[in-house]
């Protein structure tokens, strides 16, 4: 019983909404940082991803975390729609790069196909005003290992490519994210 609210804490944690977040209209906050796809650390700057149309910055927990494996699995699966869209996706979490060089590589979640970031100190995600939490003592990942570093709320922003942000998603669940997100590019893609 105790192990069950346990995790029925931590689900609830992780999915409480942006109350403080940047909203619409607001100017997303430029970053540069390390990134990972299909395994391969990268220098990722928003401002670059920004010249080839709008970017889905979706900051979330922890890699191999259960909402966060739903979620980058989902933005995985749907990455061909939100191209059509002409919009590009970076997911943003605490993780070191070496953590997140595993993940986006795994076939079962980024597959290879989703940039996932590293803010190891958690400075991106407060310039986005998110709240982040210190790691917890004796956290696991979905695959056993020891949970070191802090989280941010999971939170999606799509950032037009003037620099401002079109719509912030929080407090929903992971796939509702990914299916509004979408919403929201596809909705940009029809106006131009």
């Amino acid at each position: 019983m105790k192990k069950l609210l346990t995790a029925g804490l931590f689900a609830a944690l992780f999915s409480l909404p942006a109350l403080a977040a940047l909203d619409a209209g607001d100017v997303a906050p430029e970053f540069r940082t390390q990134a990972s796809l299909a395994g391969k650390a990268f220098d990722f700057s928003l401002k670059d991803a920004l010249k080839k149309g709008p970017v889905v910055v979706y900051f979330y927990p922890s890699a191999y975390t259960n909402g966060c494996n739903i979620q980058a699995h989902t933005f995985a699966e749907n990455i061909d729609k939100f191209a059509a869209a002409g919009a590009s996706i970076v997911g943003v979490s605490l993780d070191s790069i070496a953590r997140l060089n595993k993940f986006s590589a795994d076939p079962d979640y980024c597959a290879g196909k989703l940039v996932v970031a590293s803010d190891a100190s958690g400075k991106i995600a407060k310039s986005y005003a998110l709240t982040v939490r210190d790691a917890v003592a004796g956290r696991k990942d979905s695959k056993g290992e020891d949970l070191d570093h802090g989280f941010a709320e999971r939170t999606t922003f799509i950032v037009t490519p003037d620099g401002k942000i079109a719509a912030t998603i929080g407090g929903v669940t992971p796939t509702a994210n990914v299916e509004q997100a979408l919403a929201v590019v596809q909705g940009l893609a029809t106006k131009k």
